[in-house]
């Protein structure tokens, strides 16, 4: 049976300033801080990774902070170039209000496949957006900076943005599962499984555009739901069938992930659902202090040497 991806995992961003990041998106936004790690592959430099209560696959945004002087990235294509949250409905006018008392860069509004979208930028000129969308369905949380009633639920949907449709489109759709479901201008949208948030991709078409940079303010990777390992397999074997060139399974701790390229040039990664974040820390102490993974815990004490001092609120 084909394996299919069960919507997004998590997205990784590539920041500058470390608090200035953590307090946009925990003490605004109203993210909690789930685990403080580094980036495995370099680790002189934090992850950091927000979501909900329990860090449920599907509400996580990650950050790579590269500090005030990082090298600036550009939005274009070949990137995800949206990060898309979800609210109620009866929440929107509160995430209005709240950002502009805020005075968040580039606030605007529009109305999208039907739903009311607000956008705007985050300090380091990432664009964000909160869509009230009536499929909503995931729980409540305390954040303690937003009431709960009006928490953010996870992920709506990320955009990329492409030179052209047509490869992206079969790659997602025949192997990791997406089905083509709305058009609306320049912008086509695919859903896996029931469709609802958090299960979207928006892919725009702007063919005219420059091609994206990495770098501070720019999205690094967007990741997609596995059940578990075997699930993960079939779909890497469905990548290959592609023509497409998938890293081996590499163990992040908290989850498997496998890495490729999509047509188009953004960078996949297929995570699997499970551990999860209560690997290391209980519930209630998800990201009060540094997690390591076992192969670097006996370098501790180097690694806390030069990572700046994170204030959680």
């Amino acid at each position: 049976m084909q394996s299919k991806v069960k919507g997004i995992h998590h997205i990784t961003a590539i920041a500058g300033d470390h608090q200035t990041n953590v307090n946009f998106y925990t003490r605004l936004l109203g993210l909690k801080m789930v685990k403080q790690t580094i980036n495995f592959d370099d680790p002189q430099t934090y992850h950091l990774y927000y979501g909900d209560s329990a860090g449920n696959p599907g509400t996580i945004l990650t950050f790579f902070p590269w500090g005030k002087n990082g090298f600036k990235g550009r939005r274009g294509n070949g990137q995800v170039t949206t990060i898309s949250f979800s609210i109620l409905s009866s929440s929107f006018d509160f995430w209005m209000n709240r950002l502009k008392e805020a005075k968040v860069n580039s606030l605007n509004e529009v109305i999208r496949f039907g739903s009311r979208v607000i956008l705007f930028e985050d300090p380091d000129e990432i664009e964000i957006e909160i869509i009230a969308d009536e499929n909503e369905a995931r729980p409540a949380w305390d954040s303690k900076f937003v009431p709960q009633e009006h928490s953010i639920r996870g992920f709506h949907s990320i955009s990329l943005t492409e030179i052209s449709l047509s490869d992206t489109e079969q790659l997602i759709v025949n192997s990791l599962g997406f089905t083509k479901t709305l058009t609306e201008d320049n912008r086509t949208r695919f859903t896996a499984g029931n469709g609802k948030p958090g299960k979207i991709i928006d892919i725009i078409e702007a063919p005219d555009s420059l091609y994206g940079r990495m770098g501070v303010g720019a999205v690094h990777h967007a990741a997609f739901r596995a059940e578990d390992e075997n699930a993960q397999l079939n779909i890497r074997f469905q990548v290959i069938n592609e023509n497409i060139e998938a890293t081996e399974v590499i163990d992040r701790k908290y989850f498997k992930s496998i890495y490729f390229r999509e047509p188009g040039n953004v960078l996949f990664e297929v995570a699997t659902d499970p551990p999860g974040f209560l690997v290391d820390e209980d519930e209630n102490e998800l990201g009060t202090s540094l997690q390591l993974p076992p192969w670097l815990e006996p370098k501790r004490n180097a690694i806390e040497a030069v990572l700046p001092e994170i204030s959680v609120p």
